[in-house]
């Protein structure tokens, strides 16, 4: 158990660190300044046996908690992102698993100033897989704590296999 523990903190740790290594300095180049105004975004969660769930939500930047990552800031600020708070697709995860009443848990990297989303309605990688985070087709550049969502998008967490 311990080891299987070890191994997908391993791969989740170099799976997020290969994510934000790659990643240009600014997370969602936008010709306007960042706001943390609430935006509509739509929520889709695709575990491995299919949706789990999708739902309009209404988010804004705002601290996490999860029960192995503990309180932290996920307003777009984190790792220097964007200058000032704007909402950010785990924040969207977070305001959807409140007020839809489902779970998720994820481990906070303090190196990465974000976290890496673990489990979602129970359905977790494993160490086989990951949660992708994806806006508008795209898988995100940044972490979920780091890139800024506009009303409108179509944000999207999706069990991946390695």
């Amino acid at each position: 158990m311990h080891r299987t523990s070890a191994r997908r903190t391993v791969i989740a740790s170099t799976v997020l660190g290969l994510a934000l290594a790659s990643a240009p300095a600014v997370a969602h180049a936008d010709s306007t300044p960042g706001t943390n105004a609430p935006v509509k975004v739509t929520l889709t969660v695709k575990g491995p046996d299919g949706l789990l769930f999708k739902g309009k939500i209404r988010t804004r930047g705002h601290e996490v908690t999860t029960a192995t990552g503990g309180t932290h800031r996920c307003d777009g600020t984190n790792g220097g992102a964007n200058p000032s708070a704007v909402p950010t697709p785990t924040a969207a995860l977070d305001d959807a698993a409140r007020k839809r009443h489902f779970t998720w848990d994820g481990t906070w990297y303090a190196s990465f100033d974000d976290y890496s989303v673990d489990t979602i309605k129970n359905v977790s990688g494993g160490g086989s897989a990951y949660w992708n985070i994806s806006v508008n087709g795209t898988s995100t550049p940044v972490g979920g704590c780091q890139f800024k969502l506009n009303a409108g998008d179509q944000v999207a967490f999706t069990w991946t296999a390695f």
